[in-house]
């Protein structure tokens, strides 16, 4: 299955509208339950409107091993609060029609495979989602789920590592659909003090490989970051721990407006 088999995907289309516009992609990442699912469709719809092109809906697990504190405490806060794979699936589903930017689950193998692959793939489709990032999912195994989730309409996407090999890399790239996430640091999310300039030459390589958007997570914390992702030829900037934390941190009520104000200003910096 390769990244060129999905391309008239929502995010695949996505991509190609920003291209023309000369803009990359604004991809917000929120844990879905955290600090309760009404305020997280309230988030998402709200992200949507400050200018997020692709949004990234974290589903709360108790082992996130890709992730920092920040997201682990939300994952944590998330679960403690009664949110289940479900229930954020039924959360997506009470938004179709009002949320209209692609979204992107982010899940980890268990409970991918503890739902069972075909069900998950047909329920995340059924709710609306566009595609799915499992970061812990081997190559091996991801070539069983990416037809699965291709004939629900699901975009499969990989993650490349500054550490991954270049052929390995080349290859999870052939079969990454929609987008490659290429992680800017060795380690776990959060945010960072700047971006490494080794990302320029990553995503350089990538984009050797093939036409398909390559967009930067993990470590991307403020506007100057996003710029930087575009003037070194990324499509996107993943947002994940700076907004997650400026939810946690917010004041009773305020969680949906100060995750606006941040979108808008990032936007400013994608185009």
């Amino acid at each position: 299955m390769s990244n060129q088999s999905v391309k008239n995907s929502s995010i695949s289309q996505c991509f190609a509208k920003l291209k023309k516009e000369g803009r990359i992609a604004l991809m917000p990442f929120v844990m879905a339950g955290d600090p309760d699912l009404q305020t997280s469709a309230e988030i998402l719809l709200k992200l949507q409107e400050k200018g997020a092109d692709i949004i990234e809906l974290g589903i709360p697990y108790s082992d996130p091993l890709a992730d920092g504190p920040i997201i682990q405490l939300a994952a944590s806060r998330a679960l403690s609060s009664g949110t289940s794979p479900g229930r954020v699936l039924e959360m997506l589903d009470s938004l179709r029609g009002k949320l209209t930017i692609p979204l992107v689950l982010f899940t980890y193998s268990n409970p991918l495979l503890n739902r069972g692959m075909e069900r998950f793939c047909d329920e995340a489709s059924a709710a609306g989602a566009a595609g799915l990032v499992v970061p812990d999912l081997p190559l091996e195994e991801a070539d069983k789920l990416s037809p699965i989730a291709s004939e629900k309409g699901l975009d499969l996407v990989l993650l490349v590592a500054p550490t991954t090999p270049h052929e390995r890399m080349r290859r999870i790239f052939s079969k990454s659909n929609g987008f490659t996430y290429l992680v800017s640091v060795t380690g776990v999310t959060g945010e960072r003090s700047g971006l490494e300039n080794r990302v320029q030459s990553l995503i350089k390589q990538l984009k050797e490989f093939g036409p398909s958007p390559v967009a930067v997570g993990f470590g991307i914390s403020d506007s100057k970051d996003v710029a930087q992702v575009k003037n070194w030829g990324g499509d996107g900037a993943i947002v994940g721990s700076a907004l997650v934390k400026r939810i946690s941190n917010s004041a009773p009520g305020c969680a949906v407006d100060d995750a606006g104000n941040f979108c808008s200003e990032l936007r400013k910096a994608a185009g």
